[in-house]
């Protein structure tokens, strides 16, 4: 974008991924990096900032480390007041949520307001690959000009067909949402119950505040090798320092015998290690 609207400004959620900020790097754009889901905070760099200059706000819609999900209705309000394009990453939401899998902005109605929503074939869909959805005329820009696109080369026929079956699949049935969503609430109130630090939200993922680098991989390591369970520790950085976690993404299949489990698994390895649990 940034090569055809010169003086593009973006800006960013300071909590995007790592892709999207280097992507952002990557336009050579002047950027404005706004606290997180902080909207008086958005507003008020939109209006620092040239009337006349093109605006582009970033975000995501379900952020992978904290679990929370950003007001997209009224980030959208802001870029129609301000004149503003959007990007939304909906890699951690897409088949996972709305009525047809769109995301959180399907789940909302909001998808039409967008300017460019970005999604995964990885995660819910279980293939591989990336894709945006924008209009016509976005999309033949992205086509021409974005070097990431142009010298990549395509999907294997296997892998489409495959992602095509997932997405047909998962626009269908609601099954699968409805399982996973119905499993994240069991596994946070049992982690809560137990006295587990678990960072509480509205989406599938569960966090576990550690707050340690080598306690949050100790506690990964013990679980594989004595419970059989792999969970990916979250370091710096990735997350701020002091504030390392594990993170969970229960399915539609664990079932409430594995995560009692896991639940217990956890309360004992938080015994080993002299970890403060909630009263």
């Amino acid at each position: 974008m940034g090569k055809i609207l010169p003086g593009l400004i973006v800006y960013s959620d300071e909590l995007n991924h790592a892709s999207m900020i280097a992507g952002i790097r990557n336009s050579g754009c002047e950027k404005r990096i706004f606290r997180h889901n902080d909207l008086a905070h958005l507003e008020a760099l939109l209006a620092a900032d040239d009337a006349a200059a093109p605006k582009l706000i970033a975000f995501e819609s379900v952020y992978s480390m904290e679990g929370d999900v950003a007001p997209i209705a009224a980030i959208c309000d802001l870029a129609d007041k301000y004149n503003a394009l959007t990007y939304l990453d909906e890699v951690h939401a897409v088949g996972m949520y709305g009525p047809r899998g769109g995301g959180i902005s399907d789940a909302h109605g909001l998808a039409d307001r967008l300017t460019i929503i970005e999604g995964t074939l990885g995660k819910a869909f279980g293939v591989m690959g990336g894709y945006i959805a924008a209009d016509q005329v976005i999309i033949d820009v992205i086509r021409s000009y974005a070097p990431g696109f142009i010298f990549t080369t395509s999907l294997s026929p296997v892998l489409v067909a495959g992602a095509l079956a997932s997405v047909r699949h998962l626009k269908a049935s609601s099954v699968e949402r409805d399982g996973q969503q119905a499993a994240a609430a069991r596994l946070k109130a049992m982690f809560a119950d137990a006295g587990l630090p678990v960072m509480l939200g509205d989406t599938h993922i569960v966090p576990l505040m550690v707050g340690d680098p080598v306690k949050a991989k100790r506690i990964s390591d013990i679980l594989l090798a004595e419970y059989g369970v792999y969970v990916q520790p979250i370091n710096y950085p990735t997350v701020p320092r002091g504030t390392e976690r594990l993170r969970f993404t229960p399915g539609p299949a664990h079932d409430d015998a594995m995560m009692r489990e896991l639940t217990d698994a956890l309360v004992e390895i938080w015994d080993r290690m002299a970890l403060r649990l909630a009263a």
